[in-house]
Formats: C-alpha cells, sequence, structure tokens
C-alpha cells in the first residue's frame, strides 16, 4: 500500500477516534518516525558538543588579562590559578597571593619559618595529598622552595648574573615578575636519596619518577620538561611543579602539553 493511502486511511481513522490517536498513527509511519529520531540523534549530538562537555574549553576567567606596562606585559587578574607566567607575561612587583599557607608537608629544612615553605591554599593541599599518597607508596618526597616575592627573586637573578652573565642567568633563573614561584602555585620538589639537590638527576630517582608519572593526579605539572625548552624558554628542571587544577593537569599530561601548549589549543567558554 502506498503511503498516500496511508494517509488516507490515518485521517479517517483520527475522525471517528479522536485526536488523542495521532501520536500512535504516525509513530508508524516509517518515515515519519525515522525524521524524529534522527531530530534526537542530532540534538544529542549537538548537547555532547557543547563547551560545558568540551573538556578543551575553558571559562574566559582562567585566561591572562594583560595591561602593557614599561614595554612588558603584565597580568591584571593575578590571583588566577591557571595564571600563565612566564618571559612573555609578568606578574606586578607589588602582588603578593593573600591565601598564602604552610602546607603539612616535610620540607629540606624543617620546622624554619621561612617564605619559601608557603604556598596558596589550594595547591597547599592539593600538595599534601599528593606527598601523602606518594608516602603510601614509598616514595618520600621533601619540598625545597614554595612561594618567592619578587624583591626575593630579583636578588637570586642579580646574584646569577654576577655569577654567570646575565644571558645564562636568564636561562637558569626567571627574570622578577615572570617566576612562577611569585605565584604561591609552583613548589620545588626533591629526596633525600638526591640529597635534596635541584639537579637533573632528580628525574633518575624513583621519587623524581613517581612525580613525572602520578602529579597530575592531583593537579601539579612538570612545568619545564626536557623536551619542550624552546617552548618554555627555560632549562630542563625535574623538580618544578606548578599546580593548575587535576582537569588541565590532567589534560596536560594526556597530550604532554606545556602550559603554553595548553593554551594554544583550549578554547575560551
Amino acid at each position: 500500500m502506498g503511503w498516500k493511502n496511508l494517509l488516507l486511511i490515518g485521517t479517517m481513522t483520527i475522525l471517528v477516534s479522536g485526536c488523542s490517536q495521532i501520536n500512535s498513527l504516525l509513530n508508524k509511519l516509517p518515515f515519519i518516525a525515522d525524521e524524529s529520531s534522527n531530530n534526537n540523534k542530532n540534538q544529542q549530538t549537538k548537547d555532547d558538543d557543547s563547551p560545558i562537555n568540551d573538556p578543551l574549553s575553558l571559562e574566559s576567567i582562567f585566561f591572562n588579562e594583560i595591561k602593557e606596562v614599561d614595554g612588558k606585559n603584565v597580568i591584571q587578574n593575578s590571583a588566577n590559578v591557571m595564571a600563565l607566567v612566564n618571559k612573555e607575561f609578568y606578574l606586578p612587583a607589588d602582588y603578593i597571593p593573600g591565601d598564602l599557607v604552610r602546607p603539612n608537608v616535610a620540607f629540606s629544612f624543617g620546622d624554619v619559618e621561612t617564605e619559601k615553605s608557603l604556598l596558596r591554599k589550594e595547591a597547599a593541599l592539593a600538595l599534601e595529598k599528593m606527598f601523602s599518597e606518594a608516602a603510601t607508596n614509598g616514595i618520600e618526597l621533601y619540598a625545597i622552595s614554595g612561594y618567592r616575592s619578587f624583591s626575593r627573586q630579583q636578588s637570586l637573578f642579580n646574584a646569577e648574573i654576577d655569577r654567570v652573565g646575565i644571558e645564562k642567568a636568564e636561562q637558569a633563573v626567571a627574570i622578577p615578575g615572570a617566576s612562577e614561584h611569585q605565584s604561591g602555585l609552583a613548589m620545588d620538589i626533591s629526596s633525600q636519596s638526591n640529597k635534596f639537590y635541584l639537579n637533573e638527576a632528580f628525574e633518575n630517582t624513583p621519587e623524581g619518577k613517581w612525580l613525572k608519572d602520578q602529579a597530575h593526579r592531583f593537579g601539579f605539572v612538570l612545568r619545564y620538561p626536557k623536551e619542550k625548552i624552546d617552548i618554555t624558554n627555560y632549562m630542563y628542571e625535574p623538580w618544578h611543579y606548578r599546580y593548575v587544577g587535576v582537569k588541565a593537569a590532567t589534560i596536560m599530561y594526556k597530550h604532554n602539553w606545556t602550559l603554553e601548549e595548553y593554551f594554544n589549543e583550549v578554547k575560551k567558554m
């Protein structure tokens, strides 16, 4: 029977049975049912591809807000936990995080009260979880250096210039304002097996290997990988870990991205 005859029968049925039978009848028509099904599928696809469900989408508040000051790109939303701090984007000289705390972890210098024992609260809590789980796996980590003020970074940078010259100093020590340590979101980590040194040898220790594979689960990333020096413009630092949150850290780990590469790929919501 042709579809025109089928529609005619359907119309007569409606007149007799009333409008309550419309949906039942339409569902029996293959071409109508298929179209409805396709619409549902299309809607589902649209929903699944929405920015909210896209792991490579990020709210605009997590992108740097920049203002040029004395020829430098200075970050205005410095408290942003995702702030991209490097040789292109600087923290203001007067920026001091307002939520610095001392994480309850082992430090190489013991209980000495010093600014380098501090981290922003969110990062500090994540560091505690990471150190605790490491310990349950027989991995003994030690925090070496966290928050560093602008003035302290200036002193370190000047000392490095005196020691090796400005060109080499800029590769080894961040220019004041360009250090992640000032953000309160970075921690240098080592181990007793490495004599608490911050050197490349740390990568071959059990502690260094564990961190490289597990840190993302707690929101930390190895910030300056060996194979990405041309992107980060910093020497390889297997001891330097930066907190960015679990979601971003997991994506970066999965794709083997630096923070610079992550922001090149992520879409602003």
